[in-house]
């Protein structure tokens, strides 16, 4: 298998909402397991130990829930991007994430001739959507 390369959300009591809203927007094939399925007992047993989702699309996202004696430190360093030419899906992607969430730069031509757009998602995540434009 060659190696890939993709994004590890972690989240506070809430990567399995997050997981489920991200399958939503990206459609694919999602895998839960939780805290208690490796022997946890107690509240942090029903929370998301390792969440998976893969997308016909290709992409690898996975998520976690941040125990509650790990620092929890939301957003603010990374941003997760989507790139490339399939306008109507990046379109879609970006419209669905953009629910309940705050866009920052709405999704649309720019001077060097892709569509692009940022946000921030209802769990707080930051997305970029690039639409590689035509040469002319």
């Amino acid at each position: 298998m060659a190696s890939k390369l993709n994004p590890y959300l972690h989240f506070r009591d809430n990567a399995r909402e997050a997981l489920e809203f991200y399958q939503h927007v990206l459609g694919g094939e999602l895998t839960i397991n939780t805290f208690g399925s490796f022997g946890t007992e107690g509240p942090l047993a029903d929370k998301v130990m390792h969440g998976q989702l893969d997308t016909p699309a290709g992409f690898t996202l996975m998520c976690s829930d941040t125990p509650p004696e790990m620092e929890y430190n939301p957003g603010g360093s990374f941003t997760v991007s989507l790139s490339g030419d399939d306008g109507d899906e990046l379109r879609g992607y970006f419209e669905k994430l953009s629910e309940g969430g705050s866009v920052h730069t709405p999704l649309q031509k720019m001077v060097w001739g892709d569509e692009f757009g940022a946000l921030d998602d209802k769990f707080g995540i930051s997305w970029l959507v690039n639409i590689a434009g035509t040469s002319s």
